[in-house]
């Protein structure tokens, strides 16, 4: 690992983004140029003095967690990206399929939708990033690990992750849960990580099991939702579902269902989440 390296690379990307360009707030007193270490900390989710270690020459080596959540906290492009694992004496994360990286358009397009709830997830249903509207909608992903982030994951085996929908629709959701990975899975026909996390849904729920074999396949590009929120009430929803290229990532849009109050309740949700939420808490990982 070239700790001078990694120190001198991440000190100059640093101080190459703007508050705006993550979604924060200015502040005043700004004597340093670019981000301080503190903002890239918080939105990296890590401490200020283990990212400050690393500036310093001085940190352990990061692991492969750490170091994607740093390239999309400083919006790396993939060739930075890889340029930090390699630095770290890691392997860059391969091919595009099932990458996770966020890029910084993606990133810099979340953060604009600062009235509209969206998150990124893989074309598996990993949320990588949410916006903070989203993060008032339906809770935080960033706090949660492994399978944990996946929506069929728990879907399937939490029974709490399905309290905020109406009973009337979990038949439905499922449903679509299971043909979406379904045509996911022939996409992707082979690839490692798609065979083992279909495995292990297919081993934990018998509910799954018996869906997916069924062999449902529909892509969600446009879904409705009834979501039932503790402060604002019922809010029905329309997502629609952004590919990129490759389809390896998806950008969710929640909007107000045309002809109900749902964008009223959005809007009062909005207001109590910034009366609660600090202004640095933009972008949730």
């Amino acid at each position: 690992m070239d700790r001078s390296e990694l120190a001198d690379f991440l000190r100059r990307r640093r101080e190459l983004l703007t508050p705006a360009d993550v979604g924060l707030l200015p502040g005043v007193r700004r004597r340093t140029p670019g981000l301080r270490r503190d903002e890239v900390a918080l939105l990296a989710g890590m401490s200020t003095d283990y990212y400050t270690r690393l500036e310093q020459s001085r940190g352990p080596r990061p692991s492969t967690q750490v170091l994607a959540s740093l390239a999309r906290a400083l919006r790396f492009t993939s060739d930075e990206r890889d340029h930090l694992y390699h630095l770290c004496d890691h392997a860059a994360p391969g091919g595009e399929l099932g990458d996770k990286h966020v890029g910084p358009g993606l990133l810099h397009v979340l953060a604009k939708l600062d009235d509209t709830a969206a998150t990124v997830v893989t074309d598996l249903g990993e949320v990588l990033v949410q916006n903070r509207m989203h993060t008032l909608l339906v809770g935080d992903h960033g706090i949660r690990r492994g399978m944990e982030r996946y929506y069929a994951w728990r879907w399937f085996t939490d029974p709490q992750s399905r309290s905020i929908f109406p009973a009337d629709d979990w038949d439905r959701l499922g449903r679509s849960h299971v043909a979406d990975l379904r045509a996911t899975a022939a996409r992707r026909s082979g690839d490692a990580d798609v065979t083992e996390y279909v495995s292990a849904l297919r081993s934990a729920s018998p509910e799954f099991e018996r869906l997916w074999n069924e062999h449902e396949v529909a892509v969600r590009v446009t879904d409705t939702k009834r979501i039932m929120h503790p402060q604002v009430g019922l809010i029905d929803i329309v997502c629609e579902t952004l590919l990129t290229p490759n389809s390896a990532q998806r950008l969710l849009v929640y909007l107000p269902r045309p002809g109900t109050d749902a964008a009223d309740k959005l809007d009062l949700l909005r207001v109590i989440g910034t009366q609660t939420l600090a202004p640095t808490d933009e972008i949730r990982r």
